[in-house]
């Protein structure tokens, strides 16, 4: 199973990056989370310290492309294999350093993709 941190983790049951949480817990991969309040979502300690996890295969945002520029030197260090850009968190300016690191990217749902099998 891939490793994923969902930047951008909300404790409201009601926004998607918690829903997420619960579908990748749900799909048995190991879920780390960010956001702006600490919790525990699903069983998953929320931070909001940028942690050096090793390992990660996935990092799926839920920050619009203006609140991304504080987290580029964080993701890029992390070296992920992808960064999922869900709905509304679109940022062509992130892509061309994501590409530059060799990293893929995909403007996609993690929900949509969990749910199709694809993720």
């Amino acid at each position: 199973m891939k490793k994923t941190l969902v930047i951008g983790a909300s404790l409201n049951p009601s926004r998607y990056s918690n829903i997420a949480i619960h579908k990748l817990v749900g799909h048995e991969h190991e879920v780390k989370a960010m956001g702006l309040k600490i919790g525990t979502v699903a069983g998953v300690p929320i931070t909001n310290e940028m942690t050096l996890y090793k390992d990660i295969d996935t990092i799926t945002l839920y920050l619009n492309a203006k609140r991304q520029a504080a987290y580029y030197d964080y993701i890029l260090s992390l070296n992920p294999a992808r960064v999922l850009f869900n709905p509304g968190t679109e940022n062509p300016e992130f892509y061309k350093q994501l590409k530059k690191h060799r990293i893929h990217y995909e403007e996609a749902c993690t929900l949509v993709l969990l749910s199709t099998n694809q993720y």
